[in-house]
């Protein structure tokens, strides 16, 4: 008899939908808990962290927050942001702290283009299109290195200094499991996307390690281009992008460049890894965390849900990540669509719709 295994799970709903979407994606997880015959279980923790916690206590999370979730075995994240606390505030002291702390430098966000979700772009094949941002995450534009002064000399005159920091270290490792993923991937080939034409120090040495590590992977093709080049690539293209690895910054944008395309940020899923394991790894649907829709029952859990998926495959649960996948193409395809997706689908009806389709393929399976 096979051992059950038993999966912690630090959950970190924060703030707005997030807390809603996070909801969705664990009566998912629950569901394959439930009808995994024995197979696993998860164990969730739950932290109230984010800025309703801030406006009480100071500041994002505990002082000691991180040595609290480093011994769980993955992080499902909701969303940070709320009115009242400033972004730099909620970002920097929960999500980018939690990222920076436990070395997650990977950032993977797929760009899929769902069954009966209306895209963005005129393309005759749109159906076909599926690619991937890998995303450097630990240093680069945000690496939060600068500072303000000279306010003693009146308004107008203070002085905000922000610096980039590009490591050698830095860039092969993201360059490099840009390259192990293509490999893995149907049609192999890696684009890098810089804006070294401008940035002449970090982002050359970018593209210096890339041709570097690109000579070990002689099997897998390769492009690269400039940021606002590529924005009009995802637009006019896409067919040509398979695997698109980059900054920091750059790929934050092209992300969400590539989630609006096929037809929402609610339906863009991501994954902040720690790919040597020495941290948990931290799984968090791509929107923020909508404070004008929060609490009315209408937020996209498509994206949480799809992180989730991430989550299990991380977690060395491929079968059932893929289940998950497929039964969120199922359910779009048969008309469950949210309102952001030019639908009506109510979050609690969309969860329900998914988890319908996880039973309906257990039952043809």
């Amino acid at each position: 008899m096979v051992e059950k295994k038993n999966y912690k799970l630090a959950v970190i709903p924060g703030d707005g939908i997030g807390i809603e979407v996070v909801d969705s994606g664990l009566k998912v997880l629950r569901y394959l808990a439930d009808h995994s015959d024995g197979k696993f279980d998860f164990e969730t923790d739950y932290f109230p962290w984010g800025c309703e916690y801030y406006l009480e206590n100071g500041e994002m999370m505990e002082k000691d927050g991180l040595e609290k979730i480093k011994n769980h075995d993955a992080i499902y994240f909701g969303a940070v942001g709320f009115p009242g606390v400033p972004d730099h505030v909620s970002l920097w002291g929960l999500r980018i702290a939690i990222c920076q702390g436990f070395d997650q430098w990977a950032n993977i966000r797929p760009v899929e283009f769902l069954p009966n979700v209306e895209s963005k772009l005129n393309h005759p094949n749109v159906k076909d299109l599926d690619w991937v941002l890998i995303r450097e995450n630990s240093e680069g534009e945000y690496s939060g290195i600068g500072g303000r002064n000279f306010t003693g000399r009146g308004p107008g005159n203070e002085v905000a200094v922000q610096s980039s920091l590009f490591t050698e270290k830095g860039c092969e490792r993201i360059i490099r499991y840009a390259f192990e993923t293509a490999r893995q991937r149907k049609r192999k080939k890696v684009t890098s996307v810089t804006k070294s034409n401008a940035q002449q120090y970090g982002m050359v040495l970018w593209d210096e390690v890339f041709e570097r590590v690109s000579k070990d992977y002689p099997d897998v093709e390769t492009d690269k281009w400039l940021i606002d080049a590529m924005a009009a690539q995802f637009v006019l293209h896409p067919e040509e992008l398979e695997v698109v690895v980059a900054s920091n910054l750059l790929a934050d944008i092209l992300s969400d460049l590539g989630s609006a395309l096929a037809g929402s940020l609610g339906i863009a899923a991501s994954a902040n890894l720690n790919p040597d394991h020495h941290y948990p790894s931290m799984f968090e649907s791509v929107h923020g965390s909508a404070p004008d829709i929060a609490g009315k029952g209408i937020a996209n859990p498509i994206g949480a849900i799809g992180s989730a998926a991430l989550m299990l495959e991380h977690l060395g649960l491929k079968e059932e990540a893929d289940l998950v996948n497929q039964a969120i193409k199922e359910a779009t395809s048969k008309g469950y669509l949210t309102a952001d997706i030019g639908g009506n689908t109510q979050t609690s009806e969309m969860t329900d719709a998914i988890i319908n389709e996880l039973a309906n393929i257990k039952v043809k399976a």
